[in-house]
């Protein structure tokens, strides 16, 4: 069943003053002038998440200004040349809090795609955008970090910074799928939410949404990857995940190998999230993708968009909290993050979206 998608198109300059610095700049041609524009920095620009997030965020919105940061001067300039005019890389070592901090003082957004964020046992990046005065997204996916990064909403709302956590797909664009499901039950007198099941963030969405049971299942194709991914978690030591540079030569190993799987096998992604309510109403999202390494950066493009236009109040948030995504701003971010999907419905039953039922008038489906 298709998904009927609409298209939004940045605006010239972002809108909310909160998460832009003002800066005096001379405009050719026209003389002295004062211009507001953003510049957005991409931790990982140079990687699969960070790169895909960079070549969408280029697309949603053509007049931001792309910082792309690694460690990989080749692979930043094929990036940039890729993107165009409007970016450049720099070299950035996120462990080097004077080069992180000296390249976070002169951007308005950072997007935190330099993983892993399993077993890291600092929110260096967080903490740096909290004293530059810098709005921040992450793609975490790992729930210590997040809670970590959660602590610090009071020291972030204090420095008046907009931050989101786990600002993906899932964890992330399946939260606030999760926080409408819930919101919309709530305001229609659907019956108390009582279990969600599938892709939220299990730990986040139990404590943000008030639903009694919350679940989480996961799993990929082809079969052999959940084998590897369990492999993983006891054959590598913690001390072994937490060094980033054995980490990216881990990566680097297999990483010919899982693309060459993907070009046989296809990297179709789909994610569904089902709501059932104290009354027997059931209703459920699903989002699906060709290509997860497009949607994952069209997701992670639609939280920076969201922030940038003020849709995130001081401190770190969420997704799914309303200081995270205000209520309002839910829809625009879902459909942007939608974009190029094949699939995406929201609120509906079960049988709609698990058969083709056909219209014969009136609301009446057989």
């Amino acid at each position: 069943m298709a998904g009927a998608l609409l298209h939004f198109k940045c605006c010239a300059a972002p809108i909310m003053a909160r998460a832009v610095k003002e800066r005096e700049t001379k405009v050719a041609g026209e003389g002295e002038g004062t211009k507001s524009y953003s510049r957005v920095l991409i931790l990982g620009g140079t990687g699969r998440v960070g790169g895909s997030t960079a070549a969408a965020l280029s697309k949603l919105c053509p007049d931001l200004q792309i910082i792309v940061a690694g460690r990989n001067r080749e692979k930043g300039a094929a990036m940039t040349k890729k993107l165009g005019e409007k970016s450049k890389f720099v070299e950035v070592n996120i462990d080097d809090v004077v080069a992180l901090e000296a390249a976070l003082n002169d951007v308005d957004l950072v997007v935190h795609a330099a993983g892993p964020f399993q077993q890291a046992g600092r929110c260096n990046v967080l903490e740096a955008a909290i004293r530059t005065k810098t709005a921040y997204v992450d793609v975490c996916d790992d729930t210590t970090y997040a809670w970590r990064a959660k602590s610090f909403c009071e020291t972030a709302a204090a420095a008046n910074i907009p931050a989101i956590t786990t600002g993906g797909i899932y964890p992330g664009v399946s939260n606030v799928m999760a926080a409408e499901l819930v919101r919309v039950a709530r305001d229609e007198n659907k019956g108390e939410p009582e279990r969600l099941r599938n892709l939220p963030e299990v730990s986040s969405a139990y404590e943000v949404l008030g639903v009694p049971t919350v679940s989480a299942r996961f799993g990929t194709a082809p079969f052999f990857w959940n084998w590897g991914m369990v492999a993983m978690t006891f054959l590598l030591p913690p001390e072994f995940l937490r060094d980033r540079i054995k980490v990216q030569q881990l990566v680097q190993l297999f990483g010919p190998l899982v693309r060459a799987v993907d070009g046989i096998a296809g990297e179709r992604m789909s994610m569904r999230v089902d709501l059932e309510c104290s009354n027997g109403q059931h209703t459920v999202g699903i989002f699906s993708h060709r290509r997860l390494s497009v949607s994952v950066g069209t997701a992670i493009a639609a939280f920076a968009q969201a922030v940038l236009e003020g849709s995130t109040q001081p401190g770190v948030w969420f997704p799914e909290e309303p200081q995270g995504i205000a209520v309002e701003a839910r829809e625009i971010l879902l459909n942007r993050a939608a974009e190029g999907a094949f699939n995406f419905v929201m609120n509906k039953p079960p049988w709609m979206v698990e058969t083709d039922p056909k219209e014969i008038g009136l609301g009446i489906y057989m």
